[in-house]
């Protein structure tokens, strides 16, 4: 057998054998995992769409969810979603930003308490407040879209003297809060709006009926106690005080205490309403007398 032979046959078994090789890879190693990749294209081929179907399927997904969104959103009130812990503590901060001087509030966060769906923020808050400053702070956190409500309310009267001897009655009070939260989103509202938290003033029941207490005459109006009718004028009644100080007044005007009711030309009178304390008090002063009556 010649050389030239023998080498014909090792090339020819070379190429077998890479055939073979390449068979075996082919059809059976990598048999499944061309199917594996033929079905994922069939699965991709039979979802596939345009460019415009799919905008159109997601402009009609986001009219549902428009639609939802408004309806969640015309609840009076919602849970929110993943609600931070200063939340109520800036929501506190807003509503008493325009209380008076006089009106404060303390918050302490208690602890959170959870459950399967939701959880819950405590809160107690206490300070001295004006009553209409109370009373809009409560009405704030009970009617608030973000659901909240108030526990152990505790309410005190207070009364505060200021420098110039003016009283103040106010409210103490202490009270808890409750402040829920979601576990999830699907019943919270992407664009939340506010409820209307500014209620009407309201008759305060704190306020004593009668006091000892009588505010100063700060702005250095008549006092009709102390005072004489000196003529009545077209223009009004003309009066002094003690001091010897004269005020020309008409009906309507202020006085120490109550206001000018009537100028009675016919009897030559004028006449008060004054509140002494709580105390209604009728006061006439005559021209043509000195001496003050009173009904």
């Amino acid at each position: 057998m010649g050389s030239k032979f023998k080498n014909t046959l090792i090339i020819v078994v070379i190429i077998v054998l890479i055939a073979l090789s390449g068979g075996i890879y082919n059809f059976i190693v990598q048999r499944g995992k061309v199917k594996e990749k033929e079905k994922k294209i069939k699965d991709l081929k039979m979802f596939q769409m345009d460019t415009a179907e799919l905008e159109k399927q997601l402009y009609e997904l986001k009219i549902k969810v428009a639609e939802l969104d408004s309806i969640l959103a015309l609840r009076k009130y919602n849970i929110p979603y993943n609600l931070p812990q200063s939340n109520f503590f800036d929501f506190v901060n807003r509503v008493s930003f325009s209380f008076s001087p006089n009106s404060y509030v303390n918050i302490l966060f208690n602890q959170m308490e959870t459950s399967k769906n939701y959880n819950i923020y405590h809160y107690t808050l206490d300070g001295v407040a004006e009553y209409n400053d109370l009373y809009r702070l409560i009405y704030s956190i009970e009617e608030s879209k973000e659901l909240k409500k108030i526990s152990a309310l505790n309410l005190t009267n207070n009364v505060k003297v200021d420098s110039t001897g003016m009283p103040h009655y106010l409210v103490a009070f202490k009270f808890n809060v409750a402040v829920y939260f979601s576990n999830n989103d699907q019943l919270s509202v992407k664009n939340i709006k506010e409820n209307q938290l500014e209620p009407n003033p309201q008759y305060d029941f704190f306020y004593p009926l009668i006091r000892n207490e009588i505010p100063p005459n700060k702005e250095h109006l008549l006092d009709v106690q102390t005072a004489k009718l000196l003529a009545l004028i077209p223009d009004g009644a003309f009066l002094s005080d003690a001091s010897g100080n004269t005020f020309l007044l008409w009906e309507g005007d202020a006085v120490y205490l109550g206001y000018l009711t009537q100028i009675d030309y016919q009897n030559n009178q004028v006449k008060f309403i004054l509140n002494k304390g709580g105390i209604i008090e009728n006061v006439v002063l005559q021209l043509d007398k000195e001496k003050k009556q009173s009904k």
